[in-house]
Protein backbone atom coordinates (compact mmCIF):
# COMPACT_ATOMS: atom_id res chain seq x y z
CA UNK A 1 0.00 0.00 0.00
CA UNK A 2 3.01 2.29 0.05
CA UNK A 3 2.25 3.50 -3.47
CA UNK A 4 -1.31 4.58 -2.67
CA UNK A 5 -1.96 8.24 -3.47
CA UNK A 6 -5.41 9.40 -2.37
CA UNK A 7 -7.67 12.13 -3.70
CA UNK A 8 -10.79 13.01 -1.71
CA UNK A 9 -13.39 14.72 -3.89
CA UNK A 10 -15.63 17.00 -1.82
CA UNK A 11 -14.24 18.76 1.26
CA UNK A 12 -17.35 19.25 3.38
CA UNK A 13 -18.33 17.79 6.73
CA UNK A 14 -17.44 14.28 5.51
CA UNK A 15 -14.62 14.72 3.03
CA UNK A 16 -12.31 17.05 4.96
CA UNK A 17 -12.01 15.00 8.19
CA UNK A 18 -11.45 11.87 6.10
CA UNK A 19 -8.84 13.52 3.88
CA UNK A 20 -7.02 14.94 6.89
CA UNK A 21 -6.95 11.49 8.47
CA UNK A 22 -5.73 9.77 5.31
CA UNK A 23 -2.92 12.31 5.06
CA UNK A 24 -1.37 10.92 8.25
CA UNK A 25 -0.54 7.67 6.42
CA UNK A 26 -0.81 8.37 2.69
CA UNK A 27 -0.05 11.14 0.24
CA UNK A 28 -3.45 12.88 0.11
CA UNK A 29 -4.96 15.68 -1.96
CA UNK A 30 -8.35 17.24 -1.28
CA UNK A 31 -10.35 18.44 -4.27
CA UNK A 32 -13.29 20.82 -4.13
CA UNK A 33 -15.00 23.06 -6.70
CA UNK A 34 -15.41 25.94 -4.23
CA UNK A 35 -12.37 28.28 -4.41
CA UNK A 36 -13.23 30.10 -1.17
CA UNK A 37 -13.53 26.80 0.68
CA UNK A 38 -10.15 25.63 -0.60
CA UNK A 39 -8.52 28.98 0.21
CA UNK A 40 -9.83 28.90 3.79
CA UNK A 41 -8.59 25.34 4.27
CA UNK A 42 -5.13 26.09 2.91
CA UNK A 43 -5.03 29.06 5.29
CA UNK A 44 -5.51 26.52 8.06
CA UNK A 45 -9.14 27.01 9.10
CA UNK A 46 -12.21 24.81 8.65
CA UNK A 47 -15.41 26.83 8.81
CA UNK A 48 -17.45 23.70 9.61
CA UNK A 49 -15.31 23.24 12.77
CA UNK A 50 -15.12 19.49 12.11
CA UNK A 51 -11.32 19.67 11.92
CA UNK A 52 -9.49 21.86 14.41
CA UNK A 53 -7.07 24.48 13.16
CA UNK A 54 -4.27 22.62 14.94
CA UNK A 55 -4.95 19.31 13.18
CA UNK A 56 -5.51 20.94 9.81
CA UNK A 57 -2.33 22.99 9.98
CA UNK A 58 -0.39 19.93 11.13
CA UNK A 59 -1.68 18.00 8.12
CA UNK A 60 -0.63 20.78 5.75
CA UNK A 61 2.75 21.51 7.31
CA UNK A 62 3.90 18.07 8.43
CA UNK A 63 2.04 15.59 6.18
CA UNK A 64 1.98 17.47 2.89
CA UNK A 65 -1.82 17.66 2.77
CA UNK A 66 -2.97 19.87 -0.11
CA UNK A 67 -6.42 21.17 -1.08
CA UNK A 68 -7.06 22.31 -4.63
CA UNK A 69 -9.61 23.24 -7.27
CA UNK A 70 -7.17 22.32 -10.05
CA UNK A 71 -8.13 19.00 -11.63
CA UNK A 72 -4.62 18.58 -13.03
CA UNK A 73 -3.24 18.25 -9.50
CA UNK A 74 -5.24 15.07 -8.90
CA UNK A 75 -4.41 13.35 -12.17
CA UNK A 76 -1.61 11.21 -10.72
CA UNK A 77 -3.68 9.93 -7.78
CA UNK A 78 -4.72 6.27 -7.89
CA UNK A 79 -7.28 5.97 -5.07
CA UNK A 80 -10.21 8.37 -5.42
CA UNK A 81 -12.75 8.87 -2.64
CA UNK A 82 -15.99 10.68 -3.48
CA UNK A 83 -17.65 12.41 -0.52
CA UNK A 84 -20.17 14.85 -1.98
CA UNK A 85 -23.71 15.67 -0.78
CA UNK A 86 -26.72 13.59 -1.85
CA UNK A 87 -29.69 15.98 -1.51
CA UNK A 88 -33.32 15.68 -2.49
CA UNK A 89 -35.32 18.07 -4.68
CA UNK A 90 -38.39 20.07 -3.68
CA UNK A 91 -40.51 16.93 -4.11
CA UNK A 92 -38.15 14.88 -1.91
CA UNK A 93 -36.85 12.90 -4.87
CA UNK A 94 -33.14 11.93 -4.87
CA UNK A 95 -30.93 14.44 -6.63
CA UNK A 96 -27.81 12.65 -7.87
CA UNK A 97 -26.39 15.74 -9.60
CA UNK A 98 -23.43 16.21 -7.21
CA UNK A 99 -22.54 12.50 -7.53
CA UNK A 100 -22.77 12.58 -11.32
CA UNK A 101 -20.57 15.68 -11.52
CA UNK A 102 -18.04 14.17 -9.13
CA UNK A 103 -18.00 10.98 -11.22
CA UNK A 104 -17.36 13.07 -14.33
CA UNK A 105 -14.47 14.77 -12.55
CA UNK A 106 -12.88 11.46 -11.61
CA UNK A 107 -13.55 10.11 -15.09
CA UNK A 108 -11.39 12.89 -16.54
CA UNK A 109 -8.32 11.86 -14.53
CA UNK A 110 -8.65 8.17 -13.68
CA UNK A 111 -6.10 5.75 -15.14
CA UNK A 112 -5.83 2.01 -15.59
CA UNK A 113 -5.61 0.15 -12.30
CA UNK A 114 -7.07 3.01 -10.24
CA UNK A 115 -9.81 2.61 -7.64
CA UNK A 116 -12.73 4.92 -6.92
CA UNK A 117 -14.55 4.61 -3.59
CA UNK A 118 -17.88 6.34 -2.93
CA UNK A 119 -18.84 7.52 0.57
CA UNK A 120 -21.99 9.52 -0.21
CA UNK A 121 -25.24 8.09 1.16
CA UNK A 122 -27.32 6.49 -1.60
CA UNK A 123 -29.89 3.78 -2.23
CA UNK A 124 -28.59 0.32 -3.20
CA UNK A 125 -27.40 0.27 -6.79
CA UNK A 126 -26.39 3.90 -7.29
CA UNK A 127 -22.64 3.24 -7.34
CA UNK A 128 -22.75 0.53 -10.00
CA UNK A 129 -25.84 1.61 -11.95
CA UNK A 130 -25.52 5.41 -11.95
CA UNK A 131 -22.01 6.54 -11.06
CA UNK A 132 -19.62 4.04 -12.61
CA UNK A 133 -21.21 4.22 -16.09
CA UNK A 134 -20.45 7.96 -15.98
CA UNK A 135 -16.81 7.23 -15.13
CA UNK A 136 -16.68 4.72 -17.99
CA UNK A 137 -18.20 7.16 -20.46
CA UNK A 138 -15.88 10.05 -19.59
CA UNK A 139 -12.69 8.03 -19.17
CA UNK A 140 -13.14 5.51 -21.96
CA UNK A 141 -12.06 2.82 -19.50
CA UNK A 142 -13.95 -0.37 -18.63
CA UNK A 143 -15.17 -0.95 -15.08
CA UNK A 144 -13.67 -4.01 -13.37
CA UNK A 145 -11.19 -4.41 -16.19
CA UNK A 146 -9.37 -1.10 -16.37
CA UNK A 147 -10.47 0.50 -13.13
CA UNK A 148 -12.21 -0.71 -9.98
CA UNK A 149 -14.57 0.57 -7.30
CA UNK A 150 -15.65 0.34 -3.72
CA UNK A 151 -18.17 1.82 -1.34
CA UNK A 152 -17.57 2.84 2.27
CA UNK A 153 -20.50 4.80 3.70
CA UNK A 154 -19.68 7.89 5.71
CA UNK A 155 -20.53 7.92 9.39
CA UNK A 156 -19.64 11.48 10.31
CA UNK A 157 -21.80 13.02 13.03
CA UNK A 158 -21.44 16.83 12.76
CA UNK A 159 -20.37 18.45 16.00
CA UNK A 160 -19.60 15.12 17.69
CA UNK A 161 -16.12 15.33 19.18
CA UNK A 162 -16.29 11.86 20.74
CA UNK A 163 -17.07 9.78 17.63
CA UNK A 164 -14.51 11.39 15.34
CA UNK A 165 -13.67 9.81 12.00
CA UNK A 166 -10.62 7.90 13.19
CA UNK A 167 -12.67 6.24 15.96
CA UNK A 168 -15.60 5.21 13.75
CA UNK A 169 -15.84 1.58 12.67
CA UNK A 170 -16.48 1.82 8.96
CA UNK A 171 -18.16 -0.50 6.50
CA UNK A 172 -16.07 -1.21 3.39
CA UNK A 173 -16.67 -3.07 0.13
CA UNK A 174 -15.14 -3.58 -3.29
CA UNK A 175 -16.12 -4.53 -6.82
CA UNK A 176 -13.91 -7.65 -6.73
CA UNK A 177 -12.67 -9.71 -3.77
CA UNK A 178 -9.13 -8.41 -4.29
CA UNK A 179 -10.27 -4.79 -4.47
CA UNK A 180 -12.46 -5.29 -1.41
CA UNK A 181 -9.37 -6.43 0.51
CA UNK A 182 -7.34 -3.45 -0.71
CA UNK A 183 -10.05 -0.92 0.14
CA UNK A 184 -10.44 -2.53 3.54
CA UNK A 185 -6.70 -2.36 4.18
CA UNK A 186 -6.49 1.31 3.20
CA UNK A 187 -9.22 2.28 5.65
CA UNK A 188 -7.86 0.02 8.36
CA UNK A 189 -4.53 1.79 8.09
CA UNK A 190 -6.02 4.95 9.64
CA UNK A 191 -8.94 3.71 11.76
CA UNK A 192 -8.63 2.93 15.46
CA UNK A 193 -11.61 0.58 15.63
CA UNK A 194 -11.23 -1.10 12.26
CA UNK A 195 -13.79 -1.99 9.63
CA UNK A 196 -16.61 -4.32 8.68
CA UNK A 197 -16.08 -5.69 5.20
CA UNK A 198 -19.45 -6.11 3.49
CA UNK A 199 -19.92 -8.87 0.88
CA UNK A 200 -20.89 -6.42 -1.87
CA UNK A 201 -21.18 -2.76 -2.75
CA UNK A 202 -24.99 -2.99 -2.70
CA UNK A 203 -24.97 -4.42 0.82
CA UNK A 204 -22.71 -1.58 1.98
CA UNK A 205 -25.00 1.00 0.35
CA UNK A 206 -28.06 -0.57 1.98
CA UNK A 207 -26.41 -0.70 5.41
CA UNK A 208 -25.90 3.05 5.42
CA UNK A 209 -29.38 3.97 4.27
CA UNK A 210 -31.06 1.88 6.98
CA UNK A 211 -28.86 3.35 9.73
CA UNK A 212 -30.46 6.74 9.21
CA UNK A 213 -33.90 5.38 8.35
CA UNK A 214 -34.01 3.41 11.60
CA UNK A 215 -33.21 6.51 13.63
CA UNK A 216 -35.84 8.47 11.73
CA UNK A 217 -38.53 5.90 12.50
CA UNK A 218 -37.52 5.63 16.17
CA UNK A 219 -37.59 9.40 16.67
CA UNK A 220 -40.93 9.64 14.84
CA UNK A 221 -42.38 7.17 17.34
CA UNK A 222 -41.21 9.35 20.23
CA UNK A 223 -42.60 12.46 18.54
CA UNK A 224 -45.95 10.74 18.11
CA UNK A 225 -45.90 9.79 21.79
CA UNK A 226 -45.13 13.42 22.66
CA UNK A 227 -48.19 14.56 20.76
CA UNK A 228 -50.37 11.97 22.50
CA UNK A 229 -49.11 12.70 26.00
CA UNK A 230 -49.18 16.47 25.50
CA UNK A 231 -52.84 16.16 24.56
CA UNK A 232 -53.40 14.14 27.75
CA UNK A 233 -51.54 16.63 29.91
CA UNK A 234 -48.79 14.14 30.74
CA UNK A 235 -45.09 15.10 30.61
CA UNK A 236 -43.53 12.94 27.90
CA UNK A 237 -40.05 12.97 29.37
CA UNK A 238 -41.40 11.80 32.72
CA UNK A 239 -42.99 8.88 30.90
CA UNK A 240 -39.73 8.08 29.11
CA UNK A 241 -37.76 8.15 32.38
CA UNK A 242 -40.22 5.74 33.96
CA UNK A 243 -40.27 3.38 30.99
CA UNK A 244 -36.48 3.39 30.68
CA UNK A 245 -36.23 1.70 34.08
CA UNK A 246 -37.01 -1.53 32.17
CA UNK A 247 -33.81 -3.22 31.01
CA UNK A 248 -34.73 -3.56 27.35
CA UNK A 249 -36.49 -0.23 26.78
CA UNK A 250 -34.70 1.89 24.16
CA UNK A 251 -34.43 5.38 25.61
CA UNK A 252 -34.93 8.10 23.00
CA UNK A 253 -36.36 11.60 23.14
CA UNK A 254 -38.77 13.49 20.89
CA UNK A 255 -37.32 16.38 18.93
CA UNK A 256 -36.74 18.22 15.69
CA UNK A 257 -35.23 16.06 12.96
CA UNK A 258 -33.14 18.19 10.64
CA UNK A 259 -29.70 18.07 9.11
CA UNK A 260 -28.47 16.26 6.04
CA UNK A 261 -28.74 12.65 7.20
CA UNK A 262 -31.81 11.51 9.11
CA UNK A 263 -34.16 14.01 7.50
CA UNK A 264 -32.96 13.41 3.92
CA UNK A 265 -31.48 9.95 3.42
CA UNK A 266 -34.67 7.92 4.04
CA UNK A 267 -36.20 9.47 0.93
CA UNK A 268 -33.57 7.68 -1.15
CA UNK A 269 -34.74 4.26 0.05
CA UNK A 270 -38.42 5.28 -0.05
CA UNK A 271 -38.15 6.25 -3.71
CA UNK A 272 -36.13 3.21 -4.73
CA UNK A 273 -38.43 0.81 -2.87
CA UNK A 274 -41.39 2.00 -4.95
CA UNK A 275 -39.48 1.18 -8.14
CA UNK A 276 -39.56 -2.42 -6.93
CA UNK A 277 -43.27 -2.24 -6.15
CA UNK A 278 -42.88 -1.90 -2.39
CA UNK A 279 -44.62 0.96 -0.57
CA UNK A 280 -42.58 1.72 2.58
CA UNK A 281 -45.47 2.90 4.76
CA UNK A 282 -43.64 3.10 8.08
CA UNK A 283 -40.72 5.09 6.68
CA UNK A 284 -43.02 7.42 4.74
CA UNK A 285 -45.20 8.06 7.78
CA UNK A 286 -42.11 8.73 9.91
CA UNK A 287 -40.87 11.30 7.42
CA UNK A 288 -44.23 13.11 7.35
CA UNK A 289 -44.47 13.15 11.12
CA UNK A 290 -40.93 14.37 11.72
CA UNK A 291 -41.15 16.98 9.00
CA UNK A 292 -44.17 18.48 10.75
CA UNK A 293 -42.65 18.86 14.21
CA UNK A 294 -41.50 22.45 13.73
CA UNK A 295 -45.04 23.59 12.98
CA UNK A 296 -46.30 21.50 15.89
CA UNK A 297 -43.91 23.21 18.32
CA UNK A 298 -45.07 26.61 17.09
CA UNK A 299 -48.70 25.64 17.73
CA UNK A 300 -47.80 24.47 21.25
CA UNK A 301 -46.09 27.79 21.96
CA UNK A 302 -49.15 29.68 20.78
CA UNK A 303 -51.36 27.43 22.92
CA UNK A 304 -49.27 28.24 26.00
CA UNK A 305 -49.43 31.96 25.23
CA UNK A 306 -53.21 31.85 24.88
CA UNK A 307 -53.56 29.99 28.18
CA UNK A 308 -51.56 32.67 30.00
CA UNK A 309 -53.38 35.51 28.28
CA UNK A 310 -50.33 36.61 26.31
CA UNK A 311 -51.38 38.33 23.09
CA UNK A 312 -49.93 36.38 20.18
CA UNK A 313 -50.45 39.03 17.54
CA UNK A 314 -47.30 41.15 17.22
CA UNK A 315 -45.76 39.42 20.24
CA UNK A 316 -42.01 39.66 20.83
CA UNK A 317 -40.63 36.12 20.55
CA UNK A 318 -37.07 34.85 21.02
CA UNK A 319 -35.86 31.62 19.44
CA UNK A 320 -32.71 30.24 21.05
CA UNK A 321 -30.72 28.31 18.46
CA UNK A 322 -31.00 27.88 14.71
CA UNK A 323 -28.56 25.11 13.75
CA UNK A 324 -30.01 21.65 13.18
CA UNK A 325 -28.30 20.27 16.29
CA UNK A 326 -26.32 21.42 19.29
CA UNK A 327 -22.74 22.68 19.33
CA UNK A 328 -22.12 22.78 15.60
CA UNK A 329 -22.58 25.49 12.93
CA UNK A 330 -24.49 23.25 10.50
CA UNK A 331 -27.78 24.85 9.44
CA UNK A 332 -28.61 22.38 6.65
CA UNK A 333 -32.30 21.49 6.71
CA UNK A 334 -32.78 22.94 10.18
CA UNK A 335 -36.35 22.57 11.42
CA UNK A 336 -36.09 25.71 13.52
CA UNK A 337 -36.99 27.56 10.35
CA UNK A 338 -40.39 25.82 10.46
CA UNK A 339 -40.97 27.16 13.97
CA UNK A 340 -39.99 30.61 12.74
CA UNK A 341 -42.23 30.63 9.66
CA UNK A 342 -45.20 29.24 11.60
CA UNK A 343 -44.91 31.92 14.28
CA UNK A 344 -44.37 34.57 11.62
CA UNK A 345 -48.01 34.15 10.61
CA UNK A 346 -48.85 35.96 13.86
CA UNK A 347 -45.91 38.29 14.43
CA UNK A 348 -42.89 39.74 12.68
CA UNK A 349 -41.19 40.49 15.99
CA UNK A 350 -39.14 37.31 16.11
CA UNK A 351 -35.50 37.35 17.21
CA UNK A 352 -33.28 34.36 16.52
CA UNK A 353 -30.11 34.04 18.58
CA UNK A 354 -27.48 31.42 17.81
CA UNK A 355 -23.81 31.79 18.81
CA UNK A 356 -22.82 28.93 16.50
CA UNK A 357 -24.55 29.83 13.25
CA UNK A 358 -22.99 32.14 10.67
CA UNK A 359 -25.33 35.11 10.22
CA UNK A 360 -24.42 35.63 6.56
CA UNK A 361 -24.94 31.96 5.71
CA UNK A 362 -28.35 31.93 7.42
CA UNK A 363 -29.34 35.06 5.52
CA UNK A 364 -28.23 33.52 2.22
CA UNK A 365 -29.89 30.14 2.78
CA UNK A 366 -33.09 31.14 4.57
CA UNK A 367 -33.51 34.86 3.97
CA UNK A 368 -33.72 35.80 7.64
CA UNK A 369 -31.49 37.81 9.94
CA UNK A 370 -30.25 36.30 13.19
CA UNK A 371 -28.27 37.89 16.01
CA UNK A 372 -24.97 36.70 17.46
CA UNK A 373 -25.33 38.57 20.74
CA UNK A 374 -28.11 37.87 23.22
CA UNK A 375 -30.29 40.96 23.77
CA UNK A 376 -30.43 42.09 27.38
CA UNK A 377 -33.54 42.55 29.48
CA UNK A 378 -36.78 40.64 29.95
CA UNK A 379 -38.40 41.98 26.79
CA UNK A 380 -39.92 38.83 25.28
CA UNK A 381 -43.46 37.53 25.45
CA UNK A 382 -42.19 34.04 24.64
CA UNK A 383 -38.81 32.32 24.64
CA UNK A 384 -38.42 29.05 22.75
CA UNK A 385 -35.35 26.97 23.55
CA UNK A 386 -34.85 25.21 20.20
CA UNK A 387 -31.28 23.89 20.29
CA UNK A 388 -29.27 22.55 23.23
CA UNK A 389 -26.06 24.53 22.69
CA UNK A 390 -23.71 24.48 25.68
CA UNK A 391 -24.09 28.25 25.91
CA UNK A 392 -27.78 27.76 26.74
CA UNK A 393 -27.37 25.19 29.52
CA UNK A 394 -26.79 27.74 32.29
CA UNK A 395 -28.77 30.55 30.72
CA UNK A 396 -31.34 32.15 33.05
CA UNK A 397 -34.37 32.14 30.77
CA UNK A 398 -36.45 34.04 33.35
CA UNK A 399 -34.26 37.10 32.71
CA UNK A 400 -35.31 37.08 29.06
CA UNK A 401 -39.06 36.68 29.32
CA UNK A 402 -41.58 39.20 30.63
CA UNK A 403 -43.28 38.51 33.99
CA UNK A 404 -46.34 37.03 32.25
CA UNK A 405 -44.46 35.42 29.38
CA UNK A 406 -44.00 31.87 28.12
CA UNK A 407 -40.93 29.64 28.17
CA UNK A 408 -41.12 26.58 25.91
CA UNK A 409 -38.34 23.99 26.02
CA UNK A 410 -38.01 21.88 22.87
CA UNK A 411 -34.92 20.02 24.11
CA UNK A 412 -35.90 19.34 27.71
CA UNK A 413 -32.72 20.83 29.17
CA UNK A 414 -34.07 23.78 31.15
CA UNK A 415 -35.09 23.78 34.81
CA UNK A 416 -38.56 22.24 34.99
CA UNK A 417 -39.71 24.84 37.50
CA UNK A 418 -39.38 27.75 35.07
CA UNK A 419 -40.75 26.31 31.82
CA UNK A 420 -44.39 26.44 30.84
CA UNK A 421 -44.16 23.39 28.59
CA UNK A 422 -41.66 21.14 26.84
CA UNK A 423 -41.82 18.75 23.94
Amino acid sequence: MKDIKICVVGLGYVGLPLARLFSTRFTTIGFDMNPSRVAALMAGHDLTLEVSDELLQDAIQNHGFVCTTDIEQIRDCNFYVVAVPTPVDLNNRPDLTPLIKASETVGKVISEGDIIVYESTVYPGVTEEECLPVVERVSGLKFNRDFFAGYSPERINPGDKAHTVEKIKKVTSGSTPEVADLVDNVYNAVLVNGTHKAPSIRVAEASKIIENSQRDVNIAFMNELAKIFNAMGIDTQDVIEAASSKWNFIKLKPGLVGGHCISVDPYYLIQKAQVYGVLPRIMSAARRLNDGMGAYVAKQVIKCMNKKGVLVKDANILLLGFTFKENCPDIRNTKVIDIYTSLQEYTDNITVYDPWADNAVVKHEYGIDIVSQLPAGNQYDAVVLCVAHNQFLDLDLTQLVRPVGVIYDVKGIADRSIVDARL
